[in-house]
């Protein structure tokens, strides 16, 4: 035992010396993305400031890579990147239905974003699954099934993923904005054909993103963008999470902020895979909020090499890499005592799901295996919506579907519900069971 702590004191004292020899940079990105950063973030929300022609395997569909004009929760303007794919051809007089793809956790540093995989314009190809063929989860859910349909899709990186500037992770107001410009970039480009109708679909950390749209009304209603009067008809939410949702109370009172501050931070430290994501979340809370310091939660020498993982790496890198250097102890990069908890909590729930009545149709699917974003969450929001008066339906998937397995179980329900929205079909909802359905 007295072995281990000197070896593990010891990787702490080489990550700590290697910081302070090292000046912190963003990872090497391709071109497209080293001129988007040095661009400046000036534009209406959702204009187009760089697009290039990219190839796809898709069949009947043209695509490009762009990078557009958005916002953070805090109203400062920030350079996105992104997809945006559309079929060959005439496009009908009131224009194409737009899919905005919101997707899942793939990391915080600027080399993160799906787009900049070599083929990026593919089904969903995920990382943990038989058949994942990349160091993270990239492709486009229903892709060639939506192209076929005659559908616009668009998928975001968010922010910090690509464009410059620090992603915030787990910020879902944020995501969210990045999401509905998405939209607009996607309807204002004439070669798409897009009209003003869409979908914002998205699968865990995008989950999040497709609830938290669609409680947006004032953002979604904001006049003088690159494409106006978009009209949401629908949000589907995959495995989705909601934090706000999950403490609240904690912007009132200090003492309830540390304890829901404390409680959330214990529920994420189960496993190490468990920790980078809460380590994430906590970088990405930060990087909105310059009133907050990463070694309010963590350790000196925590904070420096945490800082320096998130930086670099992406999610599934980030993972291998703390467990490989601090294994069973990574706890112990984290304070005895959180500092300034309060300004934590309020930044949190700020950047999460608005507490209002959501303007379209929500549709959640889950996964009864789910222990990455605990169901509970969308169990939770759809009680908080459906009092609103919102049209929340939650869909437990048949069999035992896990957090991954999520996306493709349920494809088959949510083709249908989208088409119904662009069909003006009621949405159908089951608020009156919510209280009662299992979490």
């Amino acid at each position: 035992m007295a072995m281990k702590k000197i070896l593990f004191t010891l990787t702490l004292a080489i990550a700590a010396s290697s910081q302070s020899a090292v000046v912190l940079a963003d990872p090497p990105v391709a071109p497209f993305y080293e001129s988007v950063i040095s661009m400046s973030a000036s534009g209406k929300l959702g204009q187009v400031i760089k697009k290039e022609s990219i190839k796809t395997s898709v069949k009947g569909a043209q695509a490009w890579k762009i990078a557009y004009i958005s916002s953070d929760v805090y109203g400062r303007p920030t350079k996105v990147t992104g997809l945006v794919v559309a079929p060959i051809g005439a496009a009908p007089k009131e224009g194409r239905p737009i899919m905005s793809w919101a997707h899942g956790t793939t990391g915080a540093a600027q080399n993160c974003g799906p787009s900049q995989v070599l083929n990026p314009v593919v089904p969903l190809n995920e990382y943990f699954l038989i058949g994942g063929n990349s160091w993270t989860d990239y492709g486009i859910p229903a892709i060639e099934e939506f192209i076929q349909a005659g559908y616009v899709v668009v998928a975001t990186d968010y922010q910090g993923q690509g464009g410059g500037g620090r992603h915030q992770y787990a910020l879902a107001a944020t995501n969210a904005m990045d999401t509905i410009d998405a939209a607009r970039a996607a309807s204002s480009m004439k070669e798409t054909g897009a009209g003003k109708k869409a979908v914002i679909y998205g699968w865990s950390q995008g989950g999040g993103v497709a609830v938290a749209a669609a409680s947006m009304a004032d953002y979604l209603g904001k006049k003088g963008t690159a494409a106006d009067n978009i009209e949401l008809v629908g949000s589907v939410a995959l495995a989705p999470d909601d934090i706000a949702i999950m403490i609240p109370g904690a912007d009132k009172d200090q003492a309830i902020a540390q304890k829901s501050l404390s409680g959330l931070i214990q529920m994420f430290t189960g496993n190490v895979f468990d920790f980078s994501h809460m380590a994430m979340s906590m970088w990405g809370v930060q990087a909105a909020n310059p009133n907050l310091k990463l070694t309010d939660i963590f350790t000196e020498d925590g904070a420096k090499a945490l800082n320096e993982v998130i930086s670099n790496k992406c999610m599934h890198a980030v993972a291998d890499t703390l467990n490989f250097n601090f294994s069973s102890q990574y706890k112990t990069l984290l304070r005895d005592q959180i500092n300034n908890p309060l300004e934590w909590t309020k930044t949190m729930i700020q950047g999460s799901v608005i507490p209002a009545k959501p303007v379209t149709p929500v549709v959640i699917y889950w996964g009864n295996k789910d222990v990455t974003n605990p169901p509970i969450m969308g169990k939770l929001y759809q009680e908080q919506m459906c009092k609103l008066g919102g049209n929340v339906n939650r869909v437990e998937l048949a069999g035992n579907q896990s957090h991954f397995t999520t996306p493709g179980a349920s494809k088959p329900l949510y083709l249908n519900w989208i088409a119904d929205r662009l069909a003006g079909k009621p949405a159908p909802n089951n608020c009156a069971q919510a209280a009662q359905l299992p979490s």
